[in-house]
């Protein structure tokens, strides 16, 4: 299993705490119970932040006339909504929300020319909330195809996830589901994407990152 750059530091850290607790509890405890359960805790809690930072392997989207899902999560939101930044208009609406045992990578969701990128500072609330796509920290992403037609994403941070990690700047080239950044933790990716769209996906459907489609541009 091949381990995302973004995990390196939360693993070693987490490894090293571990270790030196199982030498303190080996030096200073006499119980094996206690020793025992030090150990299986351990274990499983480096398992865990292992199983966070995983980056798989997979056979990804490749369509100009779709936009591929940027996370893995739920589809908790298809609508449209009035979108007042970038692009003044309405918009289709499409969040998806990821638990704490999803893949955290964000994905392009079409390629071209990276047209927009802004960084807000925001609150921390539950990213499974409405609107925690406004009101939490975020980066609004616009990515423009070579036909002309953009489409916004929005990295998420929620009550959990502090920290939002964006890979591309403004002028920059996109690759559809190509790396775009990393999410820590629970939180959400909201697509925006004005015009004429034929939504793929419902509320509550599972959707993989840079393989699922989530809309078709007409």
């Amino acid at each position: 299993m091949k381990i995302h750059s973004e995990g390196r530091p939360f693993i070693l850290i987490n490894t090293a705490v571990w270790i030196i607790v199982a030498i303190a509890v080996c030096v200073f405890s006499s119980s094996d119970i206690l020793k025992a359960l030090v150990a299986v805790a351990a274990l499983f809690l480096i398992g865990v932040v292992i199983f966070f930072f995983r980056t798989p392997v997979r056979k990804v989207i490749d369509d100009p006339s779709l936009v591929g899902s940027p996370a893995d999560g739920k589809v908790v939101e298809v609508d449209k909504v009035f979108v007042k930044e970038y692009f003044g208009c309405e918009c289709t609406r499409i969040s998806i929300f990821l638990n704490l045992f999803n893949v955290h990578i964000t994905w392009f969701p079409t390629g071209g020319e990276v047209t927009y990128c802004k960084y807000y500072p925001g609150a921390h609330t539950f990213a499974f909330l409405p609107k925690s796509s406004e009101k939490n920290e975020h980066t609004s992403i616009v990515v423009k195809d070579e036909n002309g037609r953009e489409v916004m994403f929005r990295q998420i941070a929620g009550i959990v996830a502090r920290r939002v990690v964006c890979y591309t700047h403004q002028g920059d080239k996109a690759r559809q589901a190509g790396e775009a950044g990393f999410i820590k933790f629970g939180s959400r990716l909201t697509v925006l994407i004005p015009g004429d769209v034929e939504p793929l996906v419902k509320v509550g459907d599972k959707v993989k990152g840079s393989v699922s489609a989530l809309a078709r541009l007409k």
